[in-house]
């Protein structure tokens, strides 16, 4: 059994509760999620999920000062977080490249100098969260799109490399992803 892998289960299901709630401490979580997760797919032989990992440190810093970032114009000193919305149109498309092209490089990497036996999986649900952590930062509503295709092919690969209670962790991301975008969509309209 791997001490380490329950423990970063655990802070995965704070982490998801509290981007659930859209709370700016989802960050400070986020932050000490993937420093155990490093450890635990190095051992699994996941490479481009240990990458993601340390991509995930630094969007967490991104997204604590994104979200805290923006002054209030009721005063020079207060802070307030950025609203929930909508990505605009013209990011879609630099997103989508964005994606074709680290999933092709990370693929590519993983096939030509790392022993991986799901370099393609691990490629795309790597790829799919740099694009969805980047949307997170932004609080664009539908960054829960991503998260579900990435919930969703994660389980079934980490059930694949034996990571069960890993993958229980992202079989249920998955379904708290379909919630949490009713829920940020219902904070967006009333705010």
């Amino acid at each position: 059994m791997n001490y380490l892998e329950i423990i970063g289960t655990l802070v995965g299901l704070i982490y998801l509760w509290l981007e659930y709630k859209a709370s700016i401490y989802l960050w400070i979580v986020g932050i000490i999620m993937p420093a155990i997760y490093i450890f635990v797919y190095y051992q699994a032989g996941l490479y481009a999920d240990f990458g993601i990992n340390v991509y995930y440190l630094l969007a967490a810093i991104y997204g604590w000062l994104v979200w805290t970032g923006k002054k209030s114009s009721d005063s020079e000193n207060l802070i307030s977080e950025i609203p929930i919305t909508s990505c605009p149109k013209r990011v879609w498309l630099p997103l989508c490249l964005v994606f074709i092209a680290t999933f092709i490089a990370i693929g590519w990497i993983l096939i030509n100098f790392t022993d991986s036996n799901v370099p393609w999986l691990d490629s795309f649900t790597t790829a799919l969260s740099i694009v969805g952590m980047w949307m997170l930062a932004r609080k664009y509503l539908e960054q829960w799109f991503t998260w579900i295709a990435v919930d969703a092919v994660s389980c079934g690969l980490y059930i694949y490399k034996e990571l069960y209670f890993t993958s229980a962790l992202y079989g249920l991301y998955a379904v708290i992803a379909v919630f949490g975008y009713i829920k940020w969509k219902k904070m967006m309209q009333e705010s």
